[in-house]
């Protein structure tokens, strides 16, 4: 049965495509991150976007360029553009690294991709509903070892930073808590535990505890996040499974799950 597909755009942005149907058919979920494109890796990364035809959607957790360049954005434009199911899609820090963060979701945008940016999206899957809240999350360390709101202005202009990620993942949560399955997609990290096998001295800039908050006050089915290259690939805040789906920990392409 061909079913359909909403979305609604980033903060303060309008899209054309809200609105327009899109086919999905059912729940199977493919997620990776830190893809990290580049030119050299076009080949490989169309050809693994186009073997997904068993899949209903694809999220990708950040770092979806290698040093956040257009003409990146693009050799990942051309890969989604041959996978069949929708593709979701955050920021993350590589993306951001050249100031063209806006270019590069505009690239992906034309391509299909869902750039989600403290927003969210629903998808209509038989009788049920899938609801995505994503955003970058940020940096701050974990309970023990955090930036507090304190001192000079920088540190403390980290901290609202990260306040805002974790308000805007509490808007999307609360927009989706209708939804029969729930998901969350970060880049940083919001637990420790998925972090672990990093040196101890850069969690700080992993991830942020903060996050997981309103992920326990809203129990969402599961969470997938990225960044960190040689953590863990799962862990868990409550009952709510965390999946490091960073492309480096994973034994295949993507990591695969069923809802």
């Amino acid at each position: 049965m061909w079913l359909t597909r909403r979305f609604y755009p980033p903060r303060g942005t309008s899209n054309p495509r809200v609105g327009m149907p899109v086919v999905v058919t059912g729940a199977r979920i493919a997620a990776v991150g830190d893809l990290h494109a580049s030119e050299d890796h076009r080949e490989r990364l169309v050809r693994v976007f186009a073997g997904l035809a068993d899949v209903d959607l694809v999220l990708l957790a950040g770092d979806l360029t290698t040093h956040g360049l257009v003409e990146e954005a693009d050799v990942l434009a051309d890969a989604c553009r041959a996978a069949g199911p929708p593709v979701v899609a955050v920021l993350g820090n590589h993306d951001h690294h050249n100031g063209l963060a806006q270019d590069i979701s505009r690239v992906l945008t034309d391509a299909g991709v869902t750039v989600l940016d403290g927003t969210h999206a629903v998808f209509d899957v038989g009788a049920a509903q899938v609801g995505v809240a994503g955003t970058k999350g940020f940096v701050g360390g974990f309970p023990g070892a955090e930036i507090a709101d304190f001192g000079e202005r920088l540190l403390r202009d980290v901290y609202a930073e990260t306040s805002r990620e974790v308000a805007a993942l509490e808007e999307g949560l609360e927009a989706v808590a209708g939804c029969e399955t729930r998901l969350v997609l970060l880049h940083y990290a919001p637990i420790s535990e998925t972090i672990v096998g990093e040196p101890e001295g850069i969690w700080a800039f992993l991830g942020s505890g903060r996050l997981a908050g309103p992920i326990g006050a809203h129990r969402p089915d599961a969470v997938f996040h990225g960044h960190a290259h040689h953590g863990r690939p799962l862990g868990a805040i409550g009952t709510v499974p965390v999946h490091n789906v960073a492309r480096p920990v994973l034994p295949g392409d993507f990591h695969l799950a069923a809802f």
